[in-house]
């Protein structure tokens, strides 16, 4: 016999009520009790044991094996705690990116980049993006090391290299090279190398805070390894890139630590044939979809200013 189809409010509680049970199971598996799960939730014992009966019922499988003393998820239950964690954190993102799609950026904005990147490239750009949001207030964190975000309370970072595979959102604005570099008059006196193991005869300044061994890698395919000896030692790059424009020797830097100097014709670069791949450089934040008004715009504004960089490009 033909029936009425449901009306669509019916279908609507239904979702309603399946999102509600995952998020019971999720807390569950997190707190490991039901009784600190409903006191949480402000629910009864009872409403809360039927969540997972209901589940378990949709699913044809026991989630959970429960005990006088522990709750524990069963193999099936553990794989779709997993899945549930992703649809509950879909619809966070979801719900988040429409209400505040139009939400003014407001609050502390924190950034963080390498030392050497963020003082010539990011602090104009952070301080031309508070200028056009008078409500953010700006603190910038510029560290020669990997960052944790979440755990050092960062909202962005500029991270120039491979990311490793995480939950972060990165949006990728541009590349760097590796660069052996000179001056023009060190050149005239100590002649150009025409391949890598020519740095063996020529004196090196070494940046020890970027790269600590001495072995120099090159080519893109197959690889060549230099052992260089350097003659001077330093332990930043804005020193070592001092004594290489000074004309004393030749320091492996990063493009972008010398693009002004290359277009001044105060350094320039040798052995570009023989480069590694280039390393691209990111903006990451752990928010995603769910990203503040603040952190939204300050991607957008950021990604825009470095993608026109051409010394990062």
């Amino acid at each position: 016999m033909w029936r009425y189809p449901s009306p669509p409010h019916f279908w609507r509680r239904k979702i309603l009520d399946r999102i509600h049970a995952m998020r019971v199971l999720v807390r569950i598996a997190d707190n490991g009790s039901f009784a600190e799960t409903a006191r949480q939730l402000n629910m009864s014992p009872p409403a809360v044991s039927r969540a997972v009966a209901g589940l378990e019922d949709l699913v044809g499988a026991r989630l959970l094996t429960r005990t006088t003393r522990s709750v524990k998820l069963t193999e099936i239950g553990g794989r779709y705690v997993d899945d549930c964690r992703q649809i509950l954190t879909a619809i966070e993102e979801a719900e988040a990116a429409a209400s505040g799609s139009f939400a003014k950026p407001t609050g502390s904005l924190t950034i963080t980049a390498s030392v050497m990147f963020g003082q010539i490239y990011i602090l104009p750009i952070v301080t031309e993006f508070l200028d056009t949001y008078p409500e953010v207030t700006g603190r910038l964190v510029f560290l020669d090391r990997v960052t944790n975000l979440v755990d050092e309370g960062l909202d962005v970072a500029i991270r120039i290299g491979h990311l490793p595979d995480s939950s972060y959102s990165a949006i990728r604005v541009g590349s760097v090279r590796r660069v052996v570099c000179g001056a023009p008059d060190y050149f005239e006196r100590a002649g150009i190398p025409a391949m890598p193991a020519d740095l063996t005869t020529h004196r090196i300044i070494a940046a020890t805070s970027a790269w600590t061994s001495l072995d120099w890698r090159f080519g893109r395919g197959e690889k060549e390894t230099v052992r260089v000896s350097p003659s001077l030692f330093c332990n930043s790059n804005p020193a070592a890139i001092e004594a290489a424009r000074s004309g004393w020797g030749l320091t492996r830097v990063l493009s972008y630590q010398v693009g002004p100097d290359l277009v001044a014709g105060k350094l320039q670069t040798v052995l570009e044939e023989y480069e590694e791949e280039p390393l691209p450089v990111h903006i990451v934040h752990p928010e995603g979809r769910n990203a503040s008004a603040k952190v939204r715009a300050f991607v957008d504004f950021a990604g825009e200013k470095l993608r026109a960089n051409r010394f990062i490009n």
